[in-house]
């Protein structure tokens, strides 16, 4: 397996039966955790409106996480920027670089992370379209490098704490859109295979075609978050994974309940076609036992030559969680 950096993208799980206080208390152990593993990052993905996804505002998360380690870097995968005025996200992540100098990450992406009622809760005037993104990217570094030109109408405009602590920026993706964004501005490059594992091979050949040489990156960098589940053998492996594959069928049918444990996974009524659709999400997300693992992975990175993993791993059980990485780090190398 190509000993590429690993980092963390997680969701703040909210299970049946629990609360988003336990599932941020999970966060903050398992951030612990993979740091004294050598994990590099720990994203939060902006989400709202799922009672099974605590992570709703990211930079609260991340303050929390950055302030309970020490080597990690921190940061969102993603803000999904048209949700926020761009100088509200300058001044949270000015503060967060401020408070925790060199471990702040700021992903961004254009997705609304929600419903089209919500997206509207959120502001946003058009949640089916991200073409104002590249304005909205353009008005964020401006309030970080406090560069708007004399005719600008924030020209003189100081965003406190965000001048001058201006943390790497990000642009995610799960279309040839954020690659082609990230490739022209010579940006590093998040790519969502977990969800969308036809677009992956595309969308990296155009973001390295297309990549121009910036102050932020002199060549191309690509990191893909792809859901990785490890378990010591391949049924404990599925048996883990199956409240995983349970949720995304429900968000598909528009059911919006809490993480299913692995007892209701097991317990749930399963039709033959939730079973079809289950043994085709197992197919594309990478679970198994170590060697299983380690097999699916090497063909993944061989095929993305990605130059960092990021992984999620949302199966209920905290341990369980804690082990899926802990194993995966020790095939690593």
């Amino acid at each position: 397996m190509n000993r590429i950096p690993l980092s963390v993208l997680d969701l703040a799980p909210v299970k049946h039966g629990s609360s988003a206080s336990a599932a941020f208390a999970e966060s903050v152990a398992l951030a612990r955790h993979v740091e004294a593993l050598g994990y590099r990052r720990h994203w939060f993905a902006e989400h709202h409106a799922m009672p099974n996804i605590g992570s709703a505002a990211p930079a609260v998360l991340i303050a929390r996480v950055a302030a309970a380690t020490s080597t990690l870097r921190v940061g969102s995968g993603g803000v999904m920027l048209p949700n926020h005025a761009p100088l509200t996200i300058a001044e949270q992540f000015g503060t967060l670089e401020a408070m925790f100098p060199g471990r702040i990450d700021l992903g961004i992406g254009r997705a609304p992370g929600t419903d089209p009622l919500t997206a509207s809760a959120l502001g946003r005037d058009d949640p089916t379209t991200g073409d104002g993104l590249p304005a909205m990217l353009d008005e964020l570094y401006g309030f970080f490098r406090g560069d708007f030109g004399a005719d600008h109408a924030y020209h003189g405009l100081r965003a406190v704490p965000a001048l001058g602590n201006e943390p790497p920026i990000w642009l995610l993706g799960s279309s040839n859109y954020g690659a082609k964004v990230a490739g022209r501005r010579g940006l590093p490059f998040a790519f969502a295979h977990l969800f969308s594992q036809a677009n992956t091979l595309p969308a990296l050949k155009l973001y390295r075609e297309l990549f121009q040489p910036s102050a932020a990156l002199s060549q191309p960098y690509a990191m893909i978050a792809a859901t990785v589940i490890v378990a010591d053998t391949d049924a404990e492996a599925r048996r883990l994974a199956l409240p995983t594959a349970l949720a995304f069928l429900r968000v598909r049918h528009g059911k919006r309940e809490a993480y299913p444990t692995i007892e209701e996974a097991e317990a749930h009524p399963w039709t033959e076609e939730e079973r079809a659709a289950a043994e085709k999400w197992f197919a594309q997300n990478v679970v198994g036992d170590p060697a299983s693992v380690r097999k699916q992975l090497d063909e993944l990175l061989e095929a993305t030559r990605a130059d960092e993993l990021m992984v999620l791993c949302a199966v209920p059980d905290a341990e369980a969680r804690q082990r899926s990485y802990t194993l995966l780090r020790e095939l690593h190398g």
